[in-house]
């Protein structure tokens, strides 16, 4: 996949000192069909910048669009999966004019989380260590979530008093229901990671020499299934539950017109009409 140039810029510290080059902060791959981003900012816990944000979402949209890739893995290096965002640099309060604050979350957190949403490829979010503010929704926001034991989540934002953003007010709710969503959020308490697995918003924990084995397990098995259907399935799950019923079933019996024109969907019913493993493409 190639880079744009903007990737390989290097950035400046407000000391002046000057940092690895971006596409060394967000490091990317992609093997046996299946592509990963990994943040790579240990030592801020890999609170994201703008580029790093922006990098994400073109990483995002770049596997929709591929028919060699088939899944997605989210990870990070170090202790952190991803402290949030990375506020350092942003103009002074009394530098805003109304709109500012409001633009910059449409234009910033919301599309991040957009873009995993929106991606047409199933993404595992695998989280190595603590996931807070920006960085937590980042992981729900996934359609598969691996933690390590030593993870936590944390809904940061009330602790520095400010409201959630980046969606969360929209997925967890829908993840585990209003009031454990609002204890969550009043309290900004740190999450284990065996709770989070307990309330829902983790699908398994692993031991962290464990959490890349298992990553790569689940999205190749994902990457060899069929695309188009996975596809189709994640976006009536995400709409059905801000859909009634009548809309739900029209999508679901649109999808499954839609689906019956793939490749995938032809193999599927052979395979099994003649009783052997269904060789997925991917189209």
């Amino acid at each position: 996949m190639t880079d744009s140039p903007r990737a390989s810029r290097r950035t400046t510290t407000p000391h002046g000192s000057t940092e690895k080059p971006l596409d060394s902060l967000i490091r990317h791959t992609t093997d046996n069909a299946v592509s990963w981003i990994t943040l790579d900012r240990p030592e801020v816990m890999n609170a994201l910048t703008r580029d790093q944000r922006e990098r994400v979402i073109s990483l995002l949209s770049a596997a929709s669009a591929d028919p060699g890739v088939r899944a997605v893995v989210i990870t990070a290096t170090g202790r952190g999966f991803c402290a949030g965002a990375d506020l350092r640099g942003g103009p002074p309060a009394g530098d805003r004019v109304p709109g500012d604050v409001a633009r910059t979350v449409r234009l910033g957190a919301q599309r991040l989380i957009a873009a995993v949403l929106d991606c047409e490829k199933p993404v595992i979010a695998a989280v190595n260590g603590t996931a807070a503010g920006i960085g937590a929704h980042l992981a729900f926001a996934c359609d598969l979530v691996l933690a390590a034991e030593p993870a936590r989540f944390i809904e940061v934002f009330v602790r520095r008093g400010l409201v959630p953003d980046g969606g969360g007010a929209y997925l967890l709710p829908r993840l585990v229901g209003p009031q454990r969503a609002k204890e969550l959020m009043f309290f900004g308490d740190a999450l284990s990671a065996t709770d989070a697995e307990r309330i829902g918003l983790v699908n398994r924990v692993v031991p962290p020499q464990e959490l890349e084995k298992t990553a790569r397990e689940w999205a190749e098995r994902l990457a060899a299934g069929p695309t188009r259907a996975l596809a189709l399935t994640k976006q009536l799950v995400n709409a059905s539950l801000d859909a009634d019923r009548g809309s739900a079933f029209a999508a679901e019996a649109a999808a499954q017109e839609i689906n019956m024109t793939t490749v995938d969907a032809a193999e599927g019913v052979a395979g099994f009409v003649e009783r052997r493993t269904p060789r997925y493409q991917g189209r």
